[in-house]
């Protein structure tokens, strides 16, 4: 009994050491930032002056309503480009992600080279894409396009590959000793019954690239993002907060709109 209270008493001095350790870690890193950086505790006052001077501001109002046919062409046009670029990449991503897949894939080596392009285009963030893209493609929509495509490949190319492999060798295995194909065996086989959490990244990437366009726009010069940049440093405020609301808007119509997607092709196949 006493060597169990012990153990206990331990156990809970050991947990509080290090409780104690990461404060005293907060608190250091805290005052080291604080040093360099110049700032102290009020700064964080200023918080809810930002907020109070965003919403003032930043509140759309009636006068704004001449630029709405403007932004709504902007959005549109924006949410096209998102779609098309998902679209594009996930067609690409599919081929990619088939050839590369461990129990997919018939050469191993191009497997490998595969998943180390995917992660290559993947962890370039998606404003260093623009940025580069910028230099040889100027400042217009295709560049946004190539941005979303290159980061949306690298992504889906990861993810297709992960959903294959999950797939399992066994069935296709089966199928290779029923005398089947590799073409019949991706169209009959992995496709079928991969469908729905393909379409369900797919759906996921456009919800994604559509937020993200929304930057990649402020550095290519095209889109909603433009239109921002544009109301912004022209001091319209309100006219940039409705641009704002059209944005989350738009979200959230696509997201309500995935959903019920997503239960239509579970719907579908299960059928």
């Amino acid at each position: 009994m006493l060597q169990k209270q012990t153990t206990s008493t331990r156990f809970f001095r050991t947990k509080l050491t290090k409780a104690l350790a990461l404060v005293a870690g907060i608190i250091v890193l805290y005052i080291v930032t604080a040093l360099t950086l110049g700032y102290d505790l009020t700064s964080f006052g200023a918080i809810s002056q930002g907020f109070a001077w965003l919403f003032h501001y930043f509140m759309p109002t009636g006068n704004v309503l001449q630029f709405l046919g403007a932004i709504v062409t902007q959005i549109f046009r924006t949410f096209l480009i998102a779609v098309c670029a998902t679209t594009v990449a996930s067609v690409f991503a599919i081929i990619l992600a088939l050839v590369g897949a461990k129990n997919a894939g018939l050469i191993p080596v191009i497997g490998i080279f595969i998943k180390g392009l995917a992660s290559f285009l993947r962890n370039i963030p998606l404003a260093a894409w623009a940025l580069i893209l910028v230099f040889s493609f100027k400042q217009n929509e295709l560049t946004g396009f190539l941005a979303l495509f290159f980061m949306s490949l690298g992504f889906l190319t990861r993810a297709f590959i992960e959903t294959i492999e999950d797939y399992g060798t066994d069935t296709i295995k089966a199928l290779e000793a029923t005398g089947a194909t590799y073409p019949q065996i991706v169209c009959q086989a992995i496709l079928p019954a991969l469908a729905v959490p393909l379409c369900e990244w797919v759906l996921y990437m456009i919800e994604n690239n559509i937020r993200d366009a929304v930057l990649v726009g402020l550095i290519t010069g095209s889109g909603i993002g433009f239109l921002f940049d544009l109301y912004f440093k022209s001091l319209r405020y309100n006219a940039a907060g409705l641009v704002v609301l059209g944005v989350v808007v738009l979200v959230i119509a696509w997201e309500i709109l995935s959903i019920q997607l997503k239960k239509r092709i579970e719907h579908h196949a299960k059928d």
